[in-house]
């Protein structure tokens, strides 16, 4: 409601010393106490009378619901949330296809690889160890995390 910080609080509480005095400064303090449970017992009964005002149908009835702000924003979020849910979950599925695809790369890189370390030391084929050379040289470290 309102949004007082201990500076705030701090300023409130020295003006209140200097304006009313020490020995006031107490008696003020039960004055407004009771004045805030009067304006709380107020509220409370006026809410307790709009909703036996209104008859059955309505008990749930909360006053923060009559709000402009918190009415639209429940409504609307009511027919978007599944929206959301379902952007969510595509998003998702294709986060873990990307990982699988990202391990099937490495996996036939790093294959690939030691296929031809294997084959070039056994042929000794120029061409063939040139593409091993290349197949080093791609398979840098892949964190499908950072993309």
């Amino acid at each position: 409601m309102f949004d007082i910080g201990a500076p705030e609080f701090l300023v409130l509480l020295v003006a209140a010393v200097i304006l009313f005095g020490p020995e006031k400064l107490p008696e003020f303090a039960r004055k407004a106490a009771k004045v805030l449970r009067y304006v709380r017992n107020l509220a409370g009964n006026a809410q307790e009378q709009l909703s036996k005002e209104l008859g059955p149908g309505f008990e749930d009835l909360d006053i923060r619901d009559l709000n402009p702000k918190t009415f639209i924003q429940k409504h609307l979020l009511d027919e978007v949330e599944p929206i959301v849910a379902d952007v969510k979950s595509d998003f998702e599925d294709a986060t873990r296809a990307g990982r699988g695809a990202a391990s099937d790369v490495t996996a036939a890189l790093n294959s690939a690889r030691d296929l031809s370390s294997a084959d070039s030391s056994s042929a000794g084929d120029s061409a063939l160890t040139a593409v091993a050379a290349a197949a080093a040289r791609v398979t840098a470290p892949f964190d499908p995390d950072a993309t």
